[in-house]
């Protein structure tokens, strides 16, 4: 007998009180601050802050806190509280080309006006676990590497308050000599819809794919742009340029007639160059993906271009067969609230489903018995054992099969109660 389970808000509590104490750990470990997690963990808040669509490190940090670690779920609170903001402006769009740069690399040239700057990145290092991170070190020693005072001065740190040098856009050299394709919204270019606000309708215009690879999930569309790589895309991408840093946000005043800066951001900018083609009516010219997020999400920022240049595949009349070239997989799947959302839902109560799918297998069973049944030749063949023995064995094969149904009655039942 199947019934539908009753109560469980007592247990439910319980989980609550479970959680918390599980998330804090060991009481006699410090608890973590959520202004150290914006310190010491930033590339973590980068994510939460880009696929929350909410810039603010501390809340962000606060989310990572709460969810013990599991940025899906961090990125799940903070876009539940972001629908709780009141909305009441639209700022200007950011100018990445007047970035203070703290990072800034081109694959495609070894020389570029304003130079090649390596700032924090992990490309270099042996991926070996550092161990002196276990115990804690001195700030000072931090700063310098662990190095020496002379070594200190002789590699002097860049004053915080140095002028950024002019460092123009890689694309924008290319695009200048006519060997990329121009990057200007069309004449009449509606204004981009707004998916935090609109349901997203396909085929979507570039402006929309970029919206939601914005916010899409790292990992994703990390295998997607892999993909393209191994030649499901057919694309052979480079590089252009890459760079991290902050950009000022400006807002428009009408009362007062022009824009005023009402705070800086951290973003990552990245430009792919891709093949090139031509036709009768163009001279061939490199295309371009382009990738942009919140924070430092270098990673993120590249496999968006990849795979902002995929979806591309249609309108620049190449071949669309794979699935990083289809509009619709892509931008259907790539948002990990939803996706976490709907696997996970499959850990609450199906008990009718699942009931239903018993009782429906069972007729089945006994259907296909019955069927063999009365297609069973009357007459035993001559050297079929003797009759005491057939009835022995039908006997024992219904004796097992009435076992089975109750084992799998236990299991189901057992199931439910709990």
């Amino acid at each position: 007998m199947y019934v539908a389970v009753k109560g469980g808000e007592k247990a439910i509590l319980q989980s609550y009180e479970m959680l918390d104490r599980y998330r804090r750990g060991d009481p006699a470990i410090p608890e973590l601050a959520i202004a150290q997690i914006v310190a010491q963990m930033p590339l973590a808040v980068s994510r939460v802050m880009a696929e929350g669509s909410l810039y603010d490190r501390h809340l962000a940090a606060l989310a990572i806190k709460q969810a013990a670690g599991d940025l899906i779920e961090a990125i799940f609170l903070l876009r539940a509280y972001r629908t709780t903001l009141p909305r009441f402006a639209y700022a200007e769009p950011i100018d990445t080309a007047r970035m203070a740069v703290s990072r800034r690399i081109s694959s495609t040239f070894k020389d570029v006006p304003g130079g090649q700057l390596l700032g924090p990145t992990y490309d270099y290092t042996q991926r070996l676990l550092d161990f002196s991170l276990e115990a804690a070190r001195d700030p000072a020693d931090v700063r310098s590497g662990g190095a020496s005072d002379s070594d200190a001065e002789a590699f002097p740190k860049p004053a915080a308050t140095a002028a950024t040098p002019q460092m123009p856009g890689i694309a924008a050299l290319l695009e200048r000599d006519g060997l990329i394709e121009r990057d200007a919204p069309a004449p009449g270019d509606p204004a981009p819809a707004d998916l935090t606000r609109e349901a997203m309708q396909l085929p979507a215009d570039r402006a929309t794919r970029l919206q939601n690879l914005a916010r899409a999930d790292e990992g994703f569309l990390l295998s997607m742009g892999y993909s393209t790589q191994r030649g499901y895309g057919n694309t052979h991408p480079f590089a252009a340029e890459i760079r991290f840093g902050s950009v000022e946000v400006e807002m428009d005043v009408p009362e007062l007639g022009f824009t005023v800066t009402v705070g800086e951001i951290d973003v990552t900018e990245c430009q792919m160059v891709n093949g090139f083609g031509g036709d009768a009516e163009r001279a061939p010219c490199f295309t371009r993906g382009y990738g942009l997020a919140f924070g430092y999400s270098e990673r993120k920022a590249m496999a968006m271009a990849l795979v902002d240049r995929a979806m591309r595949a249609a309108e620049l009349g190449e071949g669309a067969a794979s699935p990083a070239n289809d509009e619709e997989f892509v931008l259907y799947h790539s948002d990990n609230v939803e996706a976490s959302g709907f696997v996970q839902h499959l850990k609450l109560p199906h008990h009718v489903d699942f009931q239903a799918q018993l009782e429906l297998l069972r007729q089945l069973r006994a259907e296909r018995a019955q069927a063999s049944a009365a297609a069973a030749p009357p007459d035993a063949p001559a050297n079929s054992e003797p009759s005491g023995a057939s009835t022995r064995h039908a006997n024992a094969n219904a004796d097992a099969d009435a076992d089975a149904d109750a084992d799998a009655d236990a299991i189901v039942t057992n199931g439910v109660s709990a």
